[in-house]
């Protein structure tokens, strides 16, 4: 028998619970399919907390004996899971859009691109439908 000491175990059963509950699909979700071929992945944020501690007691008719004292411990772990995100890959595209309401300006951001590429097509003369780009001919 080795000469552990009873913290050791109450650590080791925690990190244990959460390697089983933390992993990669905690993160990134599964992901969803839709029916025009996007793929949609929930993005989270993983938060946890560990703590152990312990004491060993004095016996009253054990004084200044080398013997093991009792043991008294506990040992805990919290877990938050908070969405943040979804990522969504399209055909041609791909973006993030972020849970928060408050996120306005990276959607702004993010049209400014669509924006600019539609008014140098209207420079061209070119308009577009559907994210399709037309040229107007003239006969």
């Amino acid at each position: 028998m080795t000469n552990r000491h009873p913290i050791e175990g109450l650590m080791q059963t925690a990190m244990e619970s959460l390697k089983t509950m933390v992993d990669v699909n905690t993160i990134l979700g599964d992901p969803v399919e839709t029916p025009d071929g996007a793929v949609i992945v929930p993005v989270s944020r993983v938060s946890f907390g560990f703590a152990a501690g312990g004491s060993e007691f004095a016996s009253a008719n054990a004084k200044g004996s080398e013997e093991s004292h009792p043991f008294g411990g506990g040992s805990g772990a919290g877990i938050a899971l908070n969405p943040v995100a979804f990522l969504v890959v399209g055909r041609e595209t791909v973006r993030l859009l972020p849970v928060n309401q408050s996120a306005i300006y990276d959607r702004l951001i993010d049209t400014v691109p669509q924006l600019i590429d539609r008014i140098q097509g209207m420079v061209k003369g070119e308009h577009t439908t559907d994210g399709v780009v037309r040229t107007t001919y003239k006969v």
